[in-house]
């Protein structure tokens, strides 16, 4: 094998049997739209190839939290991530957004550019906070309604424009669960290609106010002890290693 190749189609990542790696001699007869690098793999180019001609039935769109679960590794993680947003990418900005001219690649940077008005347009990316409020040896989860049945987590939200990180969390905290934070700590971030998030995941200590959920966003919030906690999000995700942090005493 040359090359891995993850295969782009219709806005979405496509593999067969769920696995996202392609020999690049499957392509052959293929026409590729586009072709974009993403990073390497054991030392070998990973590329994504956008195609445009329909693909024998074996190949099917890739459940992706299933194989971001099982990514071998961080580098591997942000492979996929890359990949499944640029394909979302690709798709959307088929398009100029402010005159309708069909887009061109830009010749220099990963971009599309208008050939009349001239915009370029970068590939999206959404900034959210994602926080564990912890008060003591208790920690703040929450239930959205798309979550499983039993499925608690973090609390998140998208970052407003003129709005700071940190001010995102306490309004994000107010907003959804009715109560103040202070001590707004950063932790760390990941990409979340769902479809373009990257997620800025902190920790915030509680301050004042009663639990209040807006049962829009949050349909239930409580308080759990390490000995208490409920079922909690796939280990993969920044919101388990945020609870994981409160676990291990690090918080």
């Amino acid at each position: 094998m040359k090359n891995f190749v993850l295969v782009g189609y219709h806005g979405a990542l496509i593999g067969i049997e769920n696995r996202p790696y392609l020999d690049d001699s499957g392509l052959a007869n293929q026409q590729i739209e586009a072709s974009y690098p993403v990073g390497e793999r054991d030392g070998v180019a990973v590329t994504l190839a956008i195609v445009s001609d329909p693909l024998p039935e074996a190949y099917q769109p890739i459940q992706m939290r299933q194989v971001l679960a099982q990514a071998q590794d961080q580098t591997e993680y942000m492979l996929l991530s890359r990949a499944v947003q640029l394909v979302t990418w690709h798709s959307h900005h088929q398009f100029c957004g402010r005159c309708g001219t069909k887009t061109e690649h830009h010749v220099k940077d990963l971009a599309k550019h208008c050939p009349v008005c001239k915009l370029v347009h970068y590939p999206r990316i959404s900034p959210c906070i994602i926080v564990l409020v912890v008060d003591g040896e208790r920690c703040l989860l929450a239930r959205s309604p798309h979550f499983p049945p039993g499925r608690l987590s973090t609390l998140a939200g998208f970052i407003e424009a003129g709005e700071s990180a940190e001010a995102a969390v306490h309004r994000e905290v107010r907003e959804e669960v009715g109560i103040e934070v202070k001590n707004v700590r950063y932790m760390e971030s990941q990409s979340w290609p769902f479809p373009h998030s990257l997620m800025l995941g902190f920790i915030a200590d509680y301050d004042s106010g009663e639990l209040a959920p807006d049962g829009i966003e949050i349909e239930e919030a409580h308080w759990f002890t390490r000995e208490t906690l409920p079922d909690l999000p796939p280990s993969f995700a920044i919101s388990y290693k945020l609870i994981e942090r409160f676990i291990k005493g690090e918080v």
